[in-house]
């Protein structure tokens, strides 16, 4: 678990350096940790990673405002994920359930923006680029993260707790 999350606290860390796709939009590459965790050990544990990323990414990048913003969306992100994983595996491919994870990412930060900001329209003006993006970068990190799990898989490198 510790490891887990120091390796979701780095990949937040390092895509932080890179460009945004536009503005305000993200990779999630610390999802892949997230869906990796799923896999492993359920929506507890991943709830923890998601948490305790959520709280010490935004701290140790120097923007403190935004563990708002990333503990509502990682939160209702991973319960999305979790409850597709558990119960619609069969409906959902690992890309598929990632890229829910990202869609209700981005519905709790914009739900976060409109109550800190007081105001509904962003809920307009915003949200459907980052549901455009939702569906490029969460096809992109399920499939990075079905490799993953694929690749621990056939190497036997872990007993699945679930």
């Amino acid at each position: 678990m510790s490891l887990l999350t120091s390796q979701a606290l780095v990949l937040h860390y390092l895509e932080g350096l890179l460009p945004p796709l536009a503005p305000g939009t993200r990779l999630g590459l610390a999802n892949i940790i997230s869906l990796i965790a799923l896999h492993l050990f359920g929506l507890r544990e991943a709830m923890t990673i998601v948490v305790i990323r959520s709280v010490l990414g935004p701290i140790l990048g120097g923007s403190p405002m935004g563990i708002l913003y990333s503990l509502a969306g990682g939160t209702l992100s991973c319960i999305v994920m979790a409850v597709l994983y558990g119960r619609f595996n069969k409906y959902f491919s690992l890309p598929g359930i990632s890229v829910a994870g990202a869609v209700f990412h981005n519905i709790g930060q914009i739900l976060t923006a409109s109550v800190v900001y007081g105001s509904i329209g962003i809920l307009f003006t915003y949200l459907p680029v980052l549901m455009l993006s939702s569906v490029v970068t969460g096809n992109f990190i399920g499939l990075a993260a079905k490799y993953i799990i694929r690749f621990l898989d056939k190497r036997g490198l872990y007993e699945q707790a679930g």
